[in-house]
């Protein structure tokens, strides 16, 4: 267990919604409620859900039946973008109270802010979505979000609220400079220091920044994409985009590094996550058992040995 900032004491793993939520690739609801038990048999004491996870959160409902395990809390979040301020509350409230009715609970241990946060002057590269329905502006977030979500853990309605920290890492150590400050922040953790196609903001992500910056802030770490949506295992197994083909491509050599080691990419992977410095919980994007066991087996490994660590980095993929 690790102390995920005040949230308290979480499992070094989380089970992401992504997977389960057929997100990540195709997979039954059958199997996705067997990870999501699988999952809690294993020792994961947190679930992290969204609505845009697809099915995520009705899988929850069907899995636990409005009756979490005890000891195991669940996140969700919402990909507010930039509206009025005096929509944010109401925004976060209805999205929540969505999220409750389909995982059949009262209240969630965390709400997190599910886009990005940017500067308010800042345009984004041609082609990319509308700069309002993908982030949410700084002077925004620190006027009316914080507030917001204040009002829904005094409603009770939440046990208290994170942000995501991806992207523009200027924003998010801004955004981690006053109180109140989140309990966690969601950011990229794997060993090419990449979002993929997340990123569309043609800046340099930083992550390790940004978790430097949360953990002086005290908030905790959420990390999040070990194994870069594929890039970082054996193989691609569905169609993605050229950001995570990319990557896959620039992995190769890490994969010729676990080949002569006789290791399986993935499990190196999430262990390297692991040990990342600051990192308190690594949210795994597994979609059925099989891929939850392997991550399970690579948490019961530890953190990847140092030389080993060593001999990644000089490979310079970051």
């Amino acid at each position: 267990m690790q102390n995920l900032g005040r949230f308290g004491p979480v499992s070094r793993l989380t089970l992401g919604g992504g997977g389960i939520g057929q997100v990540w690739g195709p997979t039954s609801e059958a199997e996705a409620v067997a990870t999501l038990r699988a999952a809690v048999d294993g020792g994961i004491s947190l679930i992290d859900a969204a609505p845009g996870y697809k099915i995520c959160e009705a899988m929850i409902g069907r899995a636990f039946e409005g009756r979490l395990p005890e000891g195991v809390r669940v996140t969700t979040k919402h990909g507010l973008g930039t509206v009025p301020a005096e929509m944010v509350y109401p925004r976060l409230r209805a999205s929540l109270e969505q999220s409750l009715k389909d995982m059949r609970l009262e209240r969630v241990d965390m709400m997190l802010l599910h886009s990005e946060i940017r500067p308010d002057d800042f345009d984004y590269p041609p082609g990319q979505p509308p700069r309002d329905e993908r982030s949410t502006s700084l002077s925004l977030y620190r006027e009316a979000v914080r507030p917001a979500f204040a009002q829904l853990v005094a409603e009770g309605l939440i046990g208290d609220w994170g942000i995501t920290g991806i992207n523009h890492a200027a924003a998010t150590i801004a955004a981690l400079d006053s109180d109140p400050v989140p309990a966690a922040v969601q950011a990229i953790a794997n060993l090419l220091d990449s979002p993929g196609e997340m990123n569309g903001t043609g800046l340099a992500p930083r992550p390790r920044e940004v978790i430097a910056a949360a953990r002086a802030a005290g908030s905790g770490v959420m990390g999040v994409r070990a194994v870069q949506a594929g890039a970082l295992t054996h193989g691609l197994d569905r169609a993605d985009n050229s950001a995570t083909s990319r990557d896959f491509e620039r992995a190769l050599p890490y994969r010729d590094l676990c080949a002569a080691w006789g290791e399986d990419p993935a499990e190196i992977a999430h262990r390297y996550a692991l040990g990342i410095e600051g990192v308190d919980t690594l949210v795994l994007g597994v979609k059925n058992r099989a891929e939850l066991a392997a991550a399970l087996a690579a948490e019961r490994r530890g953190p990847l040995e140092a030389d080993r660590v060593a001999d990644i980095e000089a490979l310079k993929l970051r």
